[in-house]
């Protein structure tokens, strides 16, 4: 899965902001460690404001980061004429990679079987019988790889979204919510936001206020199962005047109450840890079935690669990209890492091309940190973003942010 030889080298790049030694230093080398590996069996970004902030037409190109892979292949319903995933994550990749060779391979329903549900022996018949032969040899080699004696394959029999950094996470916070009683269904049933917001109030947020949570909540490993790196948590906490719980609270509240349920698969899997049985009236757009065709159609255009983002652009033409969506990966980033990476975005962005971003706080990050000559070329789009920002029903963000190349 290595399309370069020093992942973990560029993984290091990316965290390691502090000596080994140092306290910080240790947990950003055991957050990287935990990168090699799956992370986020489904991306906690919301495609669907994407596409509006990036106002995408058909046969544009779009350069994104793959984390689950969800996103990259939703983008497809808007028919661009590429999607280019990266991701230092060799499991990321991979899991892109077998959405791509399923979209080809599978009729509608076992797509959705395989990874809208993630729980059936059937998925992995049909990966032996259909996928396992159209698979490049490392994307092959990881599904057949064996943790604790098992094919990672089976994931896909034994519930998929459990697994993972992020499953593990959640394994824990429903764990917790069983010592306390607290039973989640009857906010997946909830017939309304009224009644949404009363079991939060109720049930959810005294929860948060227990003493085992605030313990928690002050560690900063604790939040590695959300993807969040000690430079990132402390942006968090900053949010909240030096407490991260003040933080997490608003962002639980806002996926509690601020969306129907029933429209949110991001509450569903948070709450349910699955998306909604029978049929779900909420699912990523390429899960949709009224998408399905346009997926196939279009799945020979993207592509999954086990790459830097700067590094990748560099190789690239310029003027050779109309959008770029950089995740939260920025909170990650030095000076000298995010000035090389505006560098590249901007040499390889035709006229109008957007650039979207999530940041764990809520201001904006560029302003006096990538040069001004570098930052002056891009329009920020402050009342979209906003909007953005209201939209997205993941919650998980402090702030949503779009900028424009001027020239256009």
């Amino acid at each position: 899965m290595t399309d370069t030889p020093n992942i973990a080298e560029q993984l290091g790049a990316a965290v390691h902001q502090n000596e080994a030694l140092n306290s910080t230093g240790f947990l950003e080398r055991i957050f990287s460690r935990l990168f090699q590996g799956l992370v986020y069996p489904q991306i906690w970004e919301d495609p669907v404001v994407d596409m509006q902030a990036l106002a995408l037409q058909p046969g544009q190109d779009l350069f994104c980061i793959a984390s689950g892979g969800c996103n990259a292949m939703s983008y497809l319903t808007a028919q661009p004429g590429s999607v280019t995933a990266v991701d230092l994550s060799p499991a990321h990749v991979a899991l892109g990679r077998l959405k791509v060779a399923a979209a080809t391979h599978l009729t509608q329903a076992q797509f959705f079987e395989f990874f809208g549900r993630g729980d059936s022996s059937a998925n992995v018949a049909l990966y032996d019988r259909k996928l396992a032969r159209v698979l490049d040899a490392d994307t092959r080699a990881f599904w057949e790889g064996r943790v604790m004696g098992r094919r990672r394959i089976t994931m896909f029999a034994r519930g998929f979204y459990r697994f993972g950094v992020l499953g593990r996470f959640l394994r824990l916070v429903h764990g917790l919510s069983w010592l306390a009683g607290l039973d989640y269904r009857p906010l997946l049933e909830a017939p309304s936001l009224k009644a949404q917001k009363e079991f939060h109030d109720t049930r959810i947020a005294p929860l948060l206020d227990a003493r085992t949570v605030r313990w928690l909540a002050r560690r900063r490993a604790s939040l590695f199962g959300l993807g969040i790196p000690p430079a990132q948590y402390d942006k968090l906490a900053a949010d909240g005047d030096g407490d991260v719980l003040v933080v997490l609270k608003e962002r639980v509240r806002k996926l509690a109450c601020d969306f129907p349920i029933r429209d949110n698969y991001f509450a569903w899997q948070a709450f349910g840890r699955s998306y909604e049985p029978g049929v779900p009236r909420s699912v990523p757009p390429y899960l949709e079935p009224a998408h399905f065709d346009t997926v196939v159609e279009g799945a020979g255009n993207v592509a999954f690669l086990n790459r830097s983002m700067t590094d990748l652009l560099a190789e690239r033409d310029a003027a050779s990209l109309d959008a770029f969506v950089l995740l939260d990966a920025q909170d990650w980033m030095n000076n000298v890492q995010l000035n090389a990476l505006w560098q590249q975005i901007t040499r390889t962005a035709r006229p109008g091309a957007r650039v979207i971003f999530r940041t764990g706080g809520a201001e904006d990050i560029l302003p006096g940190r990538v040069a001004p000559e570098l930052l002056d070329q891009w329009q920020y789009q402050r009342e979209t973003s906003q909007a953005c920002f209201a939209r997205d029903r993941s919650a998980i963000y402090g702030g949503f942010h779009l900028y424009q190349l001027k020239g256009e």
